[in-house]
C-alpha cells in the first residue's frame, strides 16, 4: 500500500513537470497595400523611390514580423524585422512588387507565412506591366495524381491595374528551364490540360501579355506526377 502511494505519488510529480506545448504564431492577415493595385505612398523619398507604408493584422502568439518585399521585374528581395503590425519600406518607382508577412515567436522555431500579395509601386508610367500570373494548381514542389486520360490541369490566375491582358503563353517540358511553348491561350483561359507520365518530374511557367507587349514571367515551377 505504501509503495503505492509513493508510485503514485511519483506519477503525479513527473506529470506536473511537464511543460505545455508552446504556442505556434498564426498567420498575419495581409491589409495595406491592397492586392494587386497601385499603391499610395506615404511620401515621394527620391526621384526614384516611394515610401510604401504596409500593414496586416497583429497574429496570435507573434512577437515579431519578417516582412519579405520581392521586386518583381528583378527577382531581388528586401527582408525587414519588426515588432509591430506595420512598417515603411522605399521602393523603386514604377516596379511591380509582391510581398508577405512571416510571424515569429521566442518560444518555438516553427513560423508561419501569410499570404503573398502583389502592389505596384506608382512612377510616371501610363501603361503597367501585368502582375506575373498567380499559380492555383500544382503548386511548385507538388506531387500530384494523373487523371485517367493521363492528364492534369495547370491552373493560374492573373491581374493587371490597366485590365489589359491579351494571353498566355504556357511552356511545360521535362527539361529545366522549359522552352517549348505548348499553348497560347487568350486572357479568358486560365486552365491547360497537359500530358503527362508517372514517376516524372515536369517544369512549367505562365508568361502574360497585355494589348501593348508588355510580359511578365511566373518564373519556373515544378511538379512529380505520382
Amino acid at each position: 500500500m505504501r509503495a503505492a502511494t509513493f508510485l503514485l505519488l511519483g506519477i503525479l510529480l513527473i506529470s506536473g513537470c511537464k511543460k505545455d506545448p508552446p504556442n505556434l504564431p498564426g498567420k498575419a492577415v495581409l491589409t495595406e497595400p491592397a492586392r494587386n493595385s497601385e499603391c499610395t505612398p506615404v511620401q515621394s523619398s527620391s526621384s526614384t523611390s516611394n515610401l510604401v507604408r504596409f500593414r496586416w493584422q497583429p497574429a496570435n502568439y507573434s512577437e515579431e514580423y519578417e516582412v519579405v518585399v520581392r521586386n518583381l521585374t528583378t527577382g531581388d528581395a528586401v527582408e525587414k524585422v519588426t515588432g509591430s503590425a506595420t512598417i515603411t519600406i522605399p521602393l523603386e518607382k514604377g516596379t511591380p512588387y509582391s510581398w508577405f508577412v512571416i510571424s515569429k515567436n521566442t518560444q518555438t522555431i516553427e513560423t508561419a507565412t501569410s499570404e503573398t500579395w502583389s502592389l505596384y509601386s506608382p512612377g510616371s508610367q501610363t501603361n503597367h506591366v501585368p502582375f506575373p500570373a498567380e499559380i492555383i494548381a500544382p503548386e511548385s514542389g507538388a506531387t500530384v495524381f494523373k487523371d485517367i486520360n493521363n492528364e492534369i490541369t495547370l491552373q493560374w490566375s492573373s491581374s493587371d491595374i490597366d485590365e489589359d491582358i491579351e494571353s498566355y503563353s504556357i511552356f511545360f517540358s521535362t527539361e529545366n528551364p522549359p522552352n517549348l511553348l505548348i499553348a497560347s491561350p487568350e486572357v479568358d483561359q486560365t486552365t491547360q490540360k497537359v500530358g503527362v507520365i508517372s514517376d516524372t518530374v515536369y517544369y512549367w511557367k505562365v508568361i502574360t501579355t497585355d494589348m501593348i507587349g508588355n510580359t511578365s514571367d511566373t518564373g519556373v515551377l515544378d511538379f512529380k506526377v505520382y
